[in-house]
């Protein structure tokens, strides 16, 4: 089964209310991200820990089919871009090789949904306690109204409640199981809340690479010269 799902925004996938332009806000505003917030518990951490040492024989053997289709789907980048599109697709159909090449793909998409299935059903077992743990902490800070931080152009310091959240959620869900029960589907919610960490873990990663790669293109300070 693979888990392709629309992205929805987070506020209509937590219910969010719309308020009008003109109604008056009166109390303390906040914004929060929710995929942060998620992905940085302690269940998760350690679920995603769990999953990569559980199935890294899997992970292994994904990664070598990926070697082998990237080869063999090499030669039909006629221009040379570094991705198939849609005039060199009628090759690869025609080609020798593509029996091989159509069964690579399926192997690797059983590889991914069984992974993914187990990072899901982690990640919908804190999403069950998000509502009540942003709850708890607007109660108690006299928080009206939380929104996602991209959509402002100018946030004070100290309105974001995240990390406040991720330790609400810490205290609710100290533990994630990653084995789903044989009869579990994913819910529409989980499905989304996954994709949009998995997204927020690419990003993280990019610029990770990015400020690494800046590092070593800087120059290496030079020592004072003595007299």
């Amino acid at each position: 089964m693979k888990f392709k799902t629309k992205l929805l925004a987070a506020g209509l996938a937590l219910g969010a209310v719309s308020v009008p332009a003109s109604a008056q806000v009166q109390g303390r505003l906040a914004t929060a991200d929710y995929s942060r917030a998620i992905v940085n518990t302690n269940a998760i951490q350690t679920a995603f820990n769990q999953i990569g040492t559980t199935y890294q024989a899997q992970i292994a053997d994904r990664q070598a089919k990926q070697e082998q289709l990237a080869t063999l789907l090499q030669p039909f980048d006629t221009n040379g871009n570094g991705q198939l599109d849609d005039s060199e697709v009628p090759a690869i159909q025609g080609s020798e090789n593509f029996q091989q090449i159509q069964t690579l793909n399926q192997q690797i998409d059983q590889i991914n949904n069984q992974v993914n299935a187990a990072r899901i059903y982690a990640v919908e077992q804190v999403l069950t306690q998000y509502r009540e743990s942003l709850e708890s902490v607007t109660s108690q800070q006299q928080i009206v109204m939380v929104v996602q931080p991209e959509v402002l152009q100018y946030v004070a310091e100290g309105a974001d409640i995240t990390g406040q959240i991720t330790t609400a959620l810490n205290s609710r869900v100290p533990s994630a199981q990653i084995v789903p029960p044989a009869d579990w589907r994913p819910s529409r919610e989980a499905a989304q809340a996954y994709q949009q960490i998995q997204q927020l873990l690419i990003r993280q990663q990019v610029i990770q690479q990015q400020q690494a790669a800046q590092q070593g293109q800087q120059p290496a300070a030079q020592a004072p010269s003595g007299r």
